[in-house]
């Protein structure tokens, strides 16, 4: 078979290697997944798409898998999915039982995100077939409704909204092609950059500056002090054993589903399919009681729901090129630097490539489990790493990746300061980084279609049709218009004292 010569050793030592790292990035606080696979997408530039695929998915993967760390340690979440993860987690560690939580958790990640590994292998490949009878309609509403759920993102719906349009704003810095409908000439940008912004702002070192040097800013900010690590408690007696697990197969299994399915919805993120999928099982526990003082089955239904996660947001960006998170969405720089264009047509276009990324998240899955649950008393040391020391490596890398990435283009260095300190400044002010950065990459597609629907029907009344896919997308645009609004308004309900029920 000829995924068998893709699989050499390398592919795997690098899975492992992406998993190693991600778990350090996700274990250390201020760090995330998302800045981990952003930081790094500089060093597939020398790979080909399999093993820069295999390092990248495993940065992924040992990044969400990292942030249990020093949720249950530290009771500061490692990554915004580890939020519910802190509830009971922290409280076990007071009480001595830092191992077995982290035990606990590492082995519910392993089962959802072999899960989601699944669902993503049987329903991927049946929504992209479905999805390419789309036309250029279908496209844009798709697009539309994906921007409106990246709303949710945010604390504040008219703020996720800004941020969102504010990154498609950018994305229409350029040359205006004539491919796609326009003029050739060039639109929103002084004359003095027109040399540079020809083809607009090169989307690697935006991530790259957005999610690296934006963060190292936030932090730096609040200083070199480091947090307290008295808490970490790994006493004799408190060992753990799989038993904590008889009774949880339900909570498992339906914390995973969760998880892989609001990976599905664009935007919507890990830390809603976690606090979900926590809720449901004190909903059905049988002493809900136990929740939020250190009870095991908060762990699972966490952690389960938190890797879940990895393999739903897989499946809207291989079958429509639509990220299903912020992390996934700087992995579209990955296919961007193989100039291969994700959508309906990738998986059946590049079934190796398919099939190699199966091996790729299901390896780093089983890589993750190993590493974390046989070297956790050495990993949990990570917390205490003093950022004085990390943060100038890691922007190095960044400067010299954003360099690197067109071949030493001076410019792009100065693409990673300008979104760098714009993620800073934005988030002083309210801006959302993720809308933001799913605005700018979906914003381009978003006006080819729009324009090329255009030049074929010639009205807007042909986006209200009586196609059967365009009505069932726009009844979706609708919920998700609906729900922001409901969750907005109850959110101020609830600030100001009310109900909000």
């Amino acid at each position: 078979m000829e995924i068998l010569s893709l699989l050499s050793p390398m592919f795997f030592l690098l899975v492992m290697f992406g998993v190693l790292v991600g778990i350090i990035f996700g274990a250390i606080p201020g760090m995330t997944a998302t800045m981990a696979v952003a930081v790094c997408l500089p060093m597939t530039y020398g790979l080909d798409l399999t093993n820069g695929l295999a390092l990248l998915l495993g940065l992924y993967v040992g990044g969400i898998s990292g942030g249990l760390v020093p949720a249950i340690l530290l009771n500061i979440p490692g990554t915004p999915s580890s939020i519910t993860t802190t509830f009971d987690g922290y409280p076990m560690t007071q009480k001595g039982l830092g191992e077995q939580a982290l035990k606990t958790g590492i082995t519910a990640s392993l089962f959802g995100g072999l899960f989601s590994a699944l669902v993503l292998f049987l329903f991927a490949p049946t929504l992209a077939d479905f999805a390419i009878k789309f036309s250029y309609i279908e496209k844009f509403l798709i697009i539309l409704f994906a921007l409106t759920v990246i709303a949710s993102l945010s604390k504040r719906l008219l703020v996720g909204l800004f941020s969102g349009a504010l990154g498609i704003w950018f994305s229409l810095i350029g040359t205006y092609d004539i491919s796609v409908g326009g003029n050739g000439e060039y639109r929103l940008m002084p004359e003095f950059l027109v040399d540079y912004l020809e083809s607009g702002f090169s989307l690697l070192p935006v991530l790259i500056g957005m999610f690296g040097l934006g963060t190292i800013l936030q932090e730096a900010e609040k200083g070199v002090r480091e947090e307290a690590v008295d808490s970490v408690k790994f006493q004799k007696g408190a060992a753990f054993s799989f038993s904590v697990f008889k009774g949880q197969f339900v909570n498992l299994t339906r914390s995973g589903a969760i998880g892989t399915f609001v990976g599905m919805l664009p935007g919507v993120g890990g830390s809603a399919a976690s606090v979900l999928s926590y809720t449901q099982q004190k909903n059905f526990s049988k002493e809900p009681e136990k929740l939020g003082k250190g009870a095991p089955e908060g762990v699972i239904a966490s952690e389960s729901a938190n890797n879940g996660l990895t393999g739903g947001a897989l499946i809207p960006l291989l079958s429509l090129g639509i990220p299903g998170d912020s992390t996934t969405a700087v992995l579209i720089g990955a296919f961007t630097l193989q100039g291969i264009q994700l959508g309906p047509l990738f998986i059946g276009e590049n079934l190796d490539t398919w099939n190699v990324m199966m091996v790729a998240v299901i390896f780093a899955n089983i890589v993750m489990f190993t590493i974390m649950f046989f070297a956790i008393r050495h990993i949990a040391k990570v917390v205490t790493v003093p950022k004085y020391l990390l943060y100038p490596g890691i922007l190095m890398m960044c400067v010299v990746g954003a360099y690197a990435i067109n071949y030493g283009v001076m410019f792009d260095v100065w693409t990673l300061l300008i979104f760098g300190v714009f993620a800073w400044l934005g988030q002083k002010v309210g801006l959302e980084v993720a809308p933001f950065i799913i605005g700018f990459i979906l914003g381009g597609q978003a006006e080819v279609y729009f324009v090329k629907s255009l030049e074929s029907f010639g009205t807007l009344t042909i986006f209200f049709t009586k196609s059967p896919i365009a009505i069932f997308l726009w009844g979706l645009i609708v919920i998700s218009v609906a729900y922001s609004v409901h969750h907005t308004v109850r959110a101020m309900r609830r600030k100001n004292g009310g109900s909000g029920v």
